[in-house]
């Protein structure tokens, strides 16, 4: 039995505020139970759900020296769906109405995380043969797995796996005080360790000490090797070039099943969506006070309102794009500008334009079922989960070509009849308007022509019995290697 253990700072169902938590806690309970012993460690946040908290046993406490003092650790564990996790207790760090408060308080907070979850494997006696770190938050454990651990017997020959869900986000301070809080010799501190532009990188730390790199997708593994992609680590992604792979995030199909949804407004398949589907798009006009129109073109976007997610494209066309026959569904909250752009449109295209500025799992759901388009113009996107969902609901794709979206989404060709969306190469605001004008025609004109586009999504598999099996793949090569 091989053991494999994920340390993370958020996870579904027990906490989530993006696509890390999806993968933290979907991937574990899909990975073959016959080969691997799968667990969790997870920090016990105090704003978790009460019904959570319900489910955790309380197994043991020690006190562990961290920044010069003598702090508790508390170990919770329970089991769900099949896999084990555990919760690290401590009310100083995790006390909180939010997962991340901001630097350099998360500085503190996750390192001291991260030593408190490799203190607690022989005490749960627990050795993994692979610890599979997530992002800046965890980029602690390989260093310190390469260092003060090495002293202990015990935790010799564990190998480390980091994943890169977003390389914006890297846990960079200025370099006394991450030597301050982290307990590293000055050696650990040089440009080719955790030294970056003079201040201290939690997650280069990771990167450069892990045996395996991946990320969320085949394409953002060869674009941040590139400047543009890099956000300044793109010379160590090359060096590192051989131990990096690209593996794309799935979505749970038991969840996002426009057959068995029990929140969206008329269940459907793919042999019924050209009758089905089309009682969403009905009821939702209706709620979302758009005019109920059967026949018109309805775009959805579910996202959080940044400029990485393409939104200044949409502010510069979308007065003219509002001179089209379309109607858009917007969800998602994020920079006030955009907030406020999509509140402005809404009160000036009042049945065409819907601004639902706050988020709603169910609400989004609906979106996804109700909408015949869905528009994701990333300037970067690592993976991307929304694209997914939209084919798994019939819903075609009008994507920028990066990252996850280029990989999960193919051009439509109208010449072999092939493609499950539409497409625009440069982050280009005419770019995007044209290639929605493009939907727009064959929406209209040829009909029989978009319906195979969404039967030919809703074939696609995106689940993470996919994703997986790539996984088990790593950690076996990692295990043997």
């Amino acid at each position: 039995m091989k053991k494999i253990l994920f340390i993370a700072s958020e996870c579904v169902p027990f906490v989530k505020t993006g696509g890390l938590a999806d993968v933290v806690g979907s991937l574990p309970k899909t990975l073959d139970k016959e080969y691997y012993d799968c667990r969790v460690i997870m920090p016990l946040y105090s704003f978790m759900d009460q019904k959570w908290k319900d489910l955790l046993k309380f197994r043991t406490s020690f006190y562990m020296d961290f920044n010069w003092n003598s702090y508790y650790v508390g170990i919770l564990e329970c089991e769900y769906e099949g896999v084990h996790y555990y919760f690290i207790d401590n009310q100083d760090y995790f006390t909180c109405d939010k997962p991340y408060a901001g630097m350099p308080y998360d500085l503190w907070r996750f390192s001291f995380f991260s030593k408190a979850a490799l203190s607690i494997l022989p005490t749960i006696d627990f050795r993994p043969d692979i610890i599979h770190c997530h992002d800046w938050q965890t980029g602690l454990i390989p260093v310190y797995l390469s260092s003060t651990f090495q002293e202990n017997e015990f935790y010799r020959g564990i190998k480390t796996i980091m994943t890169i869900h977003n390389l914006k986000f890297q846990g960079v301070w200025d370099i006394k005080t991450v030597k301050d809080i982290v307990g590293l010799p000055d050696y650990y501190f040089t440009p080719d360790k955790l030294e970056f532009h003079k201040d201290g990188d939690l997650l280069k730390g990771g990167l450069v000490y892990a045996n395996a790199i991946t990320t969320v997708s085949k394409t953002y593994a060869e674009e941040i090797k590139m400047p543009y992609y890099g956000e300044g680590l793109d010379g160590l992604m090359r060096a590192r070039a051989n131990d990096l792979r690209g593996i794309v995030n799935g979505i749970d199909y038991d969840v996002f099943n426009p057959a068995t949804d029990k929140v969206i407004y008329q269940n459907y398949d793919a042999r019924t969506f050209r009758k089905e589907k089309v009682k969403n798009k009905l009821a939702l006009q209706a709620d979302l006070g758009l005019a109920v129109d059967p026949k018109v073109m309805l775009i959805g976007i579910v996202s959080r309102l940044t400029d990485q997610k393409g939104f200044d494209l949409i502010a510069y066309v979308m007065d003219e794009l509002c001179q089209d026959a379309v109607q858009f569904a917007v969800l998602g909250t994020g920079e006030e500008r955009y907030e406020n752009m999509f509140r402005h449109f809404a009160w000036k295209y009042g049945g065409k334009v819907s601004a639902q500025i706050y988020y709603n799992d169910a609400l989004s759901h609906k979106i996804y079922a109700a909408s015949d388009a869905f528009l994701m113009p990333s300037q970067f996107e690592p993976c991307g989960l929304s694209q997914l969902m939209s084919l798994r609901y019939g819903t075609v794709p009008i994507v920028r070509e990066t990252g996850g979206l280029k990989d999960t989404v193919e051009p439509y060709n109208e010449f072999d009849g092939t493609g499950t969306g539409f497409s625009f190469v440069n982050y280009n605001a005419h770019e995007m308007m044209s290639t929605i004008r493009y939907a727009e025609k064959v929406y209209y004109d040829r009909r029989r022509e978009w319906n195979k586009i969404v039967d030919r999504g809703m074939a696609m598999d995106f689940s993470w019995q996919h994703s997986a099996l790539q996984y088990q793949e790593l950690y076996d090569w990692l295990i043997g290697g």
